[in-house]
C-alpha cells in the first residue's frame, strides 16, 4: 500500500456542513442554557425561601417577632407572612425568580414551614 492520503480528500457537497449545522444547532443549545441557568437560580431561591421560612416560624413559636426575622433571611423581593393558630405557628415565604430573559415570564417559589408553639415561651407573635 502506498502513502497516500486516503481520508483527507472530502466530497465537494460536504464542505460547510459543520457551518450550517452550528448555526441550526446553537440557538437550541442557548435555549437549554439559558433554561438550566433558571432552574439553578430557581433552586437557589427555593432554598433561601425555605431558610427564611424557618427563621420566621422558629422566632414566632419562641415569642420573638417572626415576620421581622423572616425578612432579614429571605431573599430579595420576597414577602413573608406569619400567622398562628393555636398552638402552631406558619410561615410562608414568596419569593420572584426572575427568568433568564426579558421576555419570559417570572416564576414564583414557595416555602411554607410549620412549628410548634415552644411550652413556657411568652405567646406568639407573628
Amino acid at each position: 500500500m502506498g502513502s497516500g492520503a486516503r481520508g483527507s480528500a472530502r466530497a465537494p457537497r460536504d464542505r460547510g456542513s459543520f457551518t450550517a449545522e452550528l448555526a441550526a444547532g446553537l440557538p437550541a443549545v442557548l435555549l437549554l442554557l439559558l433554561a438550566g441557568l433558571t432552574a439553578v437560580n430557581a433552586v437557589a431561591t427555593q432554598a433561601g425561601c425555605l431558610g427564611a421560612a424557618r427563621e420566621a416560624a422558629l422566632a414566632a413559636s419562641r415569642g420573638q417577632p417572626g415576620s421581622a426575622a423572616g425578612v432579614a433571611a429571605a431573599p430579595a423581593g420576597a414577602d413573608v407572612s406569619v400567622s398562628v393558630n393555636g398552638d402552631r405557628v406558619t410561615a410562608e415565604v414568596r419569593a420572584p425568580v426572575r427568568a433568564l430573559g426579558a421576555r419570559l415570564p417570572r416564576i414564583t417559589v414557595v416555602a411554607t414551614v410549620v412549628a410548634a408553639v415552644e411550652p413556657g415561651a411568652p405567646g406568639p407573635q407573628p
